[in-house]
């Protein structure tokens, strides 16, 4: 396989990735032979084809929202997420600060230090337990500001169901 974007830096390993615009980019350490590099390229191909069909399979599955459509989902975004919010909020005890709606290319939503959160309005397209999950997900981070076990204890004491949830949206749901 020769199509392919190498990128080399001051890691110490390789590792392949694959862009949603089914690019494949290898990275490796800087003074690692082009050999080594071609060896590892062959034995990953497997792996390799796979993603990048994948990758190509979600990039042909997207469809373009017109700005009608976009606008649509915001306010619709506007009216269905803070009701989720205040709701989980409640349950899980925390408290935040302003909703914001966004048409994001990488995120589903974020929370901010001083407990602002961002959704992504594309949200909408995905089931409701799907919407619930990044809702918990992000207050989750209101009592912990990171992923860490901890993190993921709060979040399955609401959702118990949560990792099928994250699996679902995953496989649903690849932004751009």
């Amino acid at each position: 396989m020769e199509d392919y974007t190498l990128i080399r830096s001051r890691r110490r390993s390789l590792a392949i990735e694959i862009t949603r615009d089914a690019q494949v980019i290898l990275r490796a350490p800087m003074r690692m032979p082009k050999y080594e590099i071609a060896k590892f390229v062959e034995q990953k191909q497997d792996w390799i084809d796979e993603h990048l069909e994948r990758a190509k399979e979600r990039a042909s599955k997207r469809e373009a929202v017109s700005p009608e459509e976009l606008k649509q989902l915001a306010d619709e975004a506007r009216r269905v997420l803070p009701e989720r919010v205040a709701y989980y909020a409640d349950i899980m005890g925390v408290t935040y600060g302003r909703i914001a709606i966004r048409n994001q290319k990488t995120r589903w939503g974020s929370c901010s230090a001083v407990g602002n959160l961002n959704f992504n309005c594309h949200l909408m397209q995905l089931p409701t337990e799907i919407q619930d999950y990044v809702v918990v997900h992000e207050l989750a981070h209101r009592k912990e500001m990171n992923h860490s076990a901890a993190f993921w204890r709060v979040v399955e004491d609401v959702l118990p169901d949560y990792r099928e949830r994250r699996k679902q949206l995953k496989e649903l749901g690849h932004l751009g």
